[in-house]
């Protein structure tokens, strides 16, 4: 197993994009009780809307171009949530899966993937991204988790831009350090790190199915880059 990234935050984002925001945005904010911030306009046409769940954020996205509908190995979100006794599934308006737990038995989101070969996503996870293995399939970085099962229609994934639930969000202190250690240790590059503004330096890095995840440096948490 490699290193673990040098984290800023304990726990994931996790981002989503919508075709019908509306309905998304009175799910998070009235439904389900999340604060959100003013929206924020990204690179090439992107609108994130930034939900605080607890120490993590659910990203609610839009692009300006349409979103094609490509395949994505993420299956379901599970959230720690207050003021519950027992599990609940619900799904949102555009029939994301979502597992609500009680606070008590998680501290962060899982992120629960449908996988093509077990045995390269372990080696994925334990030397690319240097995460923990807490039992078969299970995987702890900071206080959240990725869990992985094989699944038949697991299919080469599409772009990040697109419908669903797209990527979780891992915030470190060096993102070209962390991205650069990533790729060395077998990871696929998605995006090169960029820098968005003088809020956050982003890139993406893809699992053995090509699902991508962010790795970020929000100067906010970790401080400025640019120094």
């Amino acid at each position: 197993m490699s290193a673990a990234l040098e984290l800023s935050k304990p726990v994931f984002d996790v981002g989503f994009f919508t075709s019908d925001i509306e309905p998304m945005l009175r799910f998070w904010e009235h439904e389900m009780g999340l604060s959100v911030e003013p929206a924020v306009a990204f690179n090439d046409g992107l609108t994130q809307y930034r939900h605080a769940c607890g120490n993590s954020v659910i990203k609610i996205n839009t692009a300006s171009q349409p979103l094609a509908g490509t395949a994505t190995g993420y299956r379901r979100l599970t959230l720690p949530w207050p003021g519950i006794e027992q599990v609940k599934e619900i799904e949102d308006p555009d029939g994301n899966q979502i597992t609500l737990v009680p606070e008590s038995s998680s501290h962060g989101p899982a992120i629960h993937i449908g996988v093509s070969d077990p045995e390269r996503f372990d080696r994925f996870y334990t030397s690319a991204m240097g995460f923990l293995r807490l039992s078969e399939g299970v995987y702890q970085c900071g206080h959240s988790q990725v869990t992985i099962a094989a699944d038949n229609d697991a299919a080469p994934a599409g772009h990040w831009v697109d419908h669903g639930l797209r990527y979780f969000t891992v915030h470190v202190m060096r993102v070209d350090e962390s991205y650069e250690r990533v790729i060395d240790n077998g990871g696929t590059v998605g995006e090169a790190p960029y820098s968005i503004g003088e809020i956050a330096r982003i890139s993406f890095v893809r699992d053995p199915d090509g699902n991508w995840i962010e790795i970020a440096q929000r100067a906010s948490l970790a401080g400025p880059w640019w120094d």
